[in-house]
């Protein structure tokens, strides 16, 4: 079993910075502005044969009674509880703050194993900078820059001394799954809902989520990678340089998903930006599944205009199934990991060239394509040529003169034949060169 360290501290003493070091990422967003970071944000390190999971946590405000800095803490406070070790980060630069002390009682009462690191020392003098810190009586501060590398490597090894190496290969995480939408549309609430757990914060404010959180998860022996999004927003009401990087690690974690769950708010007409979304996912290549959520708050009519709603603003996504849930009360998500097996499924499907070309000259014989002039493109055998999405390689003569609604025709038919449901599926032409050609 990995140890996990936990990263602990009050705002902006770098904790997301030594996160990304320790993770060897860019994973977590880092700013100079406290309050960035608000989930547990998990990583994978390794040093030497030792593996370890890392825990990002929010600026650690323990006194807060109310609002997201409470909300925050909350996290914080259950990533202590499931930690081997944890980290305490102070800033060398600004000193000892009293919220520092604060912190250290709380951790010290928490009775796990707990190093005291004092970050942003770049440049300074090790013992001078330590000095005011043994006051906190946490035993020798470690004196570190979580920016420049300086002592880490050092902390690492007197935080994993304890722990045994472990050699052995890692074990497959399962599909990675982004919950993605609008902003205040359900996704945390949602991912909390499939956990049985507040695991990232639910709050009724737009932007609650800043980064891609990710969640491993675990359920009837399949493993998953949950992904929470930050909400997209039009492109005209992003304005904080925080919120557009936001937007970018979002379309991120959309472009690395296996399968992408895109919620759309059963209370409110489909947006252009629903449409943007599901364009964005589609384009991808991602395998999809659709959650109406909210279902339980609206009447029978709101329920059918929705429904009409999808059906004209979101009808290229007609390979992906549809879920009405409520992600508050727990309505319908039973259901929800099943379509996303399936899509996954058809994701990563394996596709035999016998078959492929079988079903390609049935389709040919079935509806030739047009002629253009005096050729008409002849299709002669199919192969796959990747997944996720599924890609399927047809060669033959004058294939550039097969026009998009033929493609649109054999992708149909291949989709069909081969019961592929919740992933498009991508047509690629490979012309045949005639060797006895003269060059032009």
């Amino acid at each position: 079993m990995k140890p996990t360290l936990v990263l602990v501290g009050r705002p902006n003493v770098g904790k997301s910075t030594l996160f990304n070091r320790l993770t060897k990422t860019r994973d977590a967003l880092v700013a100079d502005m406290p309050g960035l970071t608000r989930d547990r944000h998990y990583g994978h390190g390794r040093l030497g044969d030792k593996p370890f999971v890392v825990v990002d946590t929010g600026g650690f405000e323990p006194q807060a009674k109310t609002g997201i800095v409470h909300e925050m803490a909350e996290q914080a406070k259950a990533a202590i509880a499931e930690a081997d070790v944890v980290l305490f980060l102070v800033d060398g630069r600004t000193g000892l703050a009293p919220q520092d002390r604060v912190i250290a009682e709380l951790l010290r009462r928490s009775d796990r194993p707990l190093h005291l690191a004092v970050n942003k020392a770049e440049g300074m003098d090790r013992a001078v900078v330590a000095a005011e810190f043994h006051e906190l009586g946490l035993g020798e501060p470690r004196v570190i820059s979580g920016a420049h590398g300086e002592g880490v490597r050092e902390l690492l090894e007197f935080a994993l001394a304890p722990f045994p190496d472990d050699r052995e290969e890692e074990s497959p995480q399962g599909p990675r799954v982004a919950i993605a939408g609008r902003p205040n549309v359900g996704k945390s609430t949602l991912i909390n809902a499939l956990l049985g757990e507040e695991r990232v914060i639910a709050f009724d404010m737009p932007g609650t989520t800043r980064d891609a959180i990710e969640v491993p998860f675990e359920r009837d022996g399949r493993r998953y990678t949950l992904i929470d999004t930050a909400g997209l927003r039009r492109k005209g009401r992003v304005f904080e340089a925080v919120e557009k990087f936001s937007v970018i690690k979002t379309l991120q974690a959309i472009e690395e998903a296996n399968v992408v769950v895109l919620m759309v708010d059963a209370s409110q007409d489909i947006s252009d930006q629903d449409a943007h979304i599901a364009g964005f996912c589609a384009e991808a290549g991602r395998a999809l599944v659709l959650a109406v959520n909210k279902w339980d708050a609206v009447d029978s009519y709101r329920r059918e205009r929705i429904k009409d709603d999808i059906a004209r603003k979101l009808n290229f996504l007609g390979f992906a199934k549809v879920h009405h849930i409520s992600a508050l009360s727990g309505q319908g998500i039973g259901g929800l990991l099943a379509s996303v097996d399936k899509a996954y499924a058809a994701a990563m499907i394996k596709l035999p060239t016998p078959k492929l070309t079988r079903v390609l000259l049935a389709a040919v014989e079935k509806q030739a394509p047009p002629r253009r002039g005096n050729f008409r493109p002849k299709l002669r055998y199919a192969h796959q040529g990747g997944s996720n999405p599924p890609i399927i390689v047809i060669h033959g003569n004058a294939l550039d003169a097969v026009p998009d609604a033929y493609t649109r025709y054999l992708e149909k038919t291949f989709m069909e034949a081969f019961r592929l449901q919740g992933t498009p599926l991508r047509i690629r032409y490979k012309t045949t060169h005639n060797p006895f050609a003269k060059p032009d």
